[in-house]
């Protein structure tokens, strides 16, 4: 749990604080770093009282503040310059005119797509307790099985999900598309089909601490979540006065956390919307990080950013540090992974052969690297974001020239690996 916060009136000792030079600037570190009094507290410069220097540390942040009213709570917040520069930042990275091909080719974004999308799936359901490893969440998605368990099930909701979203970015945010929205994700999850795209009609509901086991959040009234979703469609939609997208979208990933509004998968659903509305407002490259992997990874921090906000006096800012350092990382991410997967492809230059296209070299390259592996269309149409029937041509490509061969499955399904004589062929195509 989080600790209280002591809270005192603005004294004289507090008012000295902030007018002293040298206290001043580690009152402004403290505010850069946007850290709660259970950080604020062993910082403290000597001579002075821990209160007070909290006191004034808070009283810093509620000068030039803005004030964000909804029926169910009002919350302000304070944009420091660390936040103002990683806006900036991501600006110039995440959306605009910038081409694609500045950090994307154009012939690879469809397979970097893809697998992003289904690292943000596995993800973000894995926070929520989905039990099934990496390897076999991509293995079900990429033969488009059914899901054998809820924790699949859990997982393909939410890549169908995030699917949708890419396709509706242009839409308003309404309660209809938000419930539409939790319909998908939690679909043949909850012990009740009937909670399934329904806001929850009663307050029996807690967020708890999964070690403690310590009620962490009681969220609103269920009374105030019908205008309180109507006030958050307004503010999503409607421009007034000016707010950064980024931070608007983050605002509305809070809310809908916090409001609780339904029975269950309400972190899947938040997050979800803070992706669509990132999508809606231009940011492309939103599609391609794996923002939810960057939480999971931190989901004790992240827990704590919604914690320091509600225990704080509704202080947003917190929460917009947090989630502006894990957009961050997931760039950076995605700039190791883009690195990674250049080397690759200059790895696939010693199995070019004329005639051939990248995805048959792809797989030739597979063939060498892991000589026992069996492919089938529907296996590859995934992975390569072809039809059944392109992907089967390349596939026959490929045993017309010696490198592959059939493999009678059953009667309806056919596979192929590589060839008996694979590596012999190979180097004699290449010498040709």
């Amino acid at each position: 749990m989080i600790e209280e916060a002591p809270e005192s009136p603005v004294t004289p000792e507090v008012l000295e604080i902030l007018i002293n030079e040298e206290y001043s600037r580690v009152v402004s570190k403290m505010n850069e770093e946007y850290l709660y009094w259970d950080k604020v507290k062993y910082q403290v410069p000597k001579g002075l009282k821990a209160e007070d220097f909290w006191n004034a540390v808070k009283y810093s942040r509620r000068l030039q503040t803005r004030t964000f009213k909804f029926s169910a709570c009002t919350f302000f917040l304070k944009e420091t310059s660390t936040m103002q520069e990683a806006l900036h930042n991501f600006d110039m990275n995440f959306g605009g005119t910038l081409a694609s091909t500045n950090i994307i080719s154009e012939k690879n974004r469809q397979y970097y797509l893809l697998s992003s999308i289904m690292e943000e799936a596995i993800a973000s359901s894995q926070m929520e307790g989905a039990a099934t490893t990496r390897k076999v969440a991509k293995e079900m998605l990429r033969k488009q099985a059914k899901p054998k368990d809820k924790s699949q099930q859990m997982i393909l909701n939410n890549y169908n999900t995030i699917r949708y979203l890419s396709e509706h970015k242009n839409d308003n945010l309404t309660p209809e598309l938000l419930l539409e929205i939790h319909r998908q994700i939690t679909e043949k999850t909850l012990n009740d089909s009937s909670d399934e795209g329904r806001f929850r009609t009663d307050d029996n509901i807690y967020v708890v601490d999964g070690i403690t086991g310590e009620v962490a959040h009681e969220p609103p009234s269920h009374t105030v979540i019908t205008e309180t979703v109507k006030q958050l469609c307004k503010f999503a939609n409607t421009d007034g006065s000016f707010i950064h997208p980024i931070i608007k979208a983050i605002i509305i990933h809070f809310m809908i956390s916090y409001l609780h509004p339904f029975v269950d998968g309400n972190g899947r659903t938040a997050r979800s919307i803070f992706y669509w509305y990132m999508l809606k407002k231009g940011y492309w490259l939103t599609e391609y990080l794996s923002i939810s992997r960057v939480i999971y990874k931190s989901k004790s921090q992240y827990e704590k950013a919604f914690l320091y906000t509600e225990h704080d006096d509704f202080d947003l800012g917190y929460f917009i540090q947090y989630n502006l350092k894990v957009l961050k990382l997931a760039f950076e991410e995605l700039q190791i992974y883009l690195e990674r997967k250049s080397q690759e492809n200059n790895a696939l230059l010693e199995y070019r052969i004329p005639g051939l296209n990248e995805r048959q070299i792809q797989i030739v390259k597979i063939c060498a690297e892991k000589p026992n592996s069996m492919f089938t269309s529907k296996d590859l149409e995934t992975r390569f974001n072809v039809s059944v029937k392109t992907i089967r041509s390349d596939l026959e490509g490929l045993v017309s020239v010696g490198l592959m061969e059939t493999v009678p499955l059953n009667k309806r399904l056919t596979g192929y690996t590589r060839s008996k004589n694979f590596e012999i062929r190979l180097e004699e195509i290449k010498g040709n």
